[in-house]
């Protein structure tokens, strides 16, 4: 592969050459090139060369909603789509304003890490958000059955003596869910699931031709309530790790397509939170900087293609929430990750950009890497360059 830093401007035409071209979306996978022109993709493929290219250098209020993408366009590096609560301040007392919301540009509707226990409150934000087209994103957890509760039920919270949440204070929640978005016919997508049970209700689901979509976090795909070990809190989130059966249903789910989305579950916890006798310690972990790494695990040791990993972590997510990147096509937007797949590395958390260091992933052994990450044309991380600082 052949690159350089874009140009400043970011209005020139600029060239990435021999690179492996992927796009899980189209199911492309091919050598080549990519020509990129005032920060949209020009043309990609074989053809693209050196003697092609030219000249080409190569290389829940409405108002916070609209502070949130004005101040995204005017200050963030990044790409920045804001998620907006489906209920006013994520109470579960009163609706809020979708249809104003989405018109100010929130792409998605949550009640954040609190779910809407209120069947009648979530019929009525199901039916509503289906005027708008809107997804509504929930997290799952019957409260009264994780009441109290800090890990997975299970032999190993006994012989922790700690108290568990059984698997059913999940599937429960999504039953529900899903019989109501079968009743209002709205967006559904559940946020994260943890066990094979799950599972199962979603295959179900989608076998009935329900619109509804689920995700899964990073943990629950590469770790399971064992890695707790000694009581280490960098493990405590929520939902809880599960067994190394739920586990391995996730990576099923992944490799067969039933589940859509593979999430960070970013969840920042300050020093404070974490050092604390387990059933005290704050829920949460970061995630954002160890996902692609950690998520390469499971193309490493054969459990799911590459080309089916990266639409989890890309096209699908792009797709479902309306947004235009996530794809390498002409006209495309220009944002891309130059992946090394091979690297291997120790993961080191004094290292990590996050002020935050609750890593579950702190000292693993991981192997691969984003060297360079581009949004519109710029870059706005470059691995080189923070080895060299």
């Amino acid at each position: 592969m052949t690159m350089q830093s874009p140009a400043p401007d970011h209005k020139g035409r600029t060239a990435l050459l021999y690179a492996r071209l992927i796009d899980p979306g189209t199911g492309l996978d091919e050598t080549g090139g990519l020509l990129i022109e005032d920060s949209k993709i020009a043309d990609l493929g074989p053809e693209v060369t050196a003697d092609s290219v030219g000249d080409a250098e190569v290389i829940d209020d409405v108002a916070l909603v609209d502070f949130i993408m004005r101040r995204a366009r005017d200050t963030a590096q990044i790409n920045v789509h804001p998620m907006a609560a489906m209920t006013k301040g994520l109470k579960s007392e009163e609706m809020a304003e979708i249809g104003l919301l989405r018109d100010a540009g929130a792409i998605a509707f949550t009640n954040g890490k609190t779910s809407l226990a209120d069947a009648k409150m979530m019929r009525n934000v199901l039916a509503y958000a289906k005027d708008f087209g809107a997804l509504i994103i929930h997290h799952l957890e019957e409260p009264t059955l994780a009441e109290n509760g800090v890990m997975n039920e299970g032999e190993v919270a006994t012989r922790l003596g700690l108290p568990g949440i059984p698997r059913e204070a999940e599937t429960i929640m999504l039953e529900r869910d899903l019989r109501l978005a079968e009743l209002t016919r709205g967006r559904y997508h559940a946020g994260q699931i943890s066990c094979r049970a799950s599972l199962d209700i979603i295959r179900a689901a989608k076998e009935r031709g329900l619109p509804i979509t689920c995700g899964v976090s990073i943990n629950h795909l590469t770790l399971n309530e064992n890695d707790i070990g000694p009581y280490r809190t960098f493990f405590k989130m929520r939902p809880p790790l599960r067994s190394e059966d739920d586990r391995a249903a996730m990576v099923e789910g992944i490799a067969s397509g039933d589940i859509d989305v593979i999430v960070s579950a970013h969840d920042p916890q300050d020093a404070d939170g974490k050092r604390r006798p387990f059933a005290e310690a704050a829920d949460g972990a970061i995630g954002v900087e160890t996902l692609l790494s950690a998520a390469l695990r499971l193309y490493h040791d054969g459990s799911v293609d590459l080309s089916t990993l990266l639409r989890a972590l890309t096209a699908n997510p792009a797709r479902l929430l309306g947004l235009p990147s996530g794809r390498l096509a002409k006209g495309a937007p220009e944002d891309l990750v130059l992946i090394d797949l091979d690297t291997p590395f120790v993961v080191n958390p004094e290292l990590l950009r996050t002020r935050s260091k609750n890593t579950p992933f702190d000292e693993a052994r991981l192997q691969g890497r984003a060297l360079m990450t581009l949004v519109a044309g710029r870059s706005v991380y470059n691995y080189a360059e923070q080895r060299s600082t």
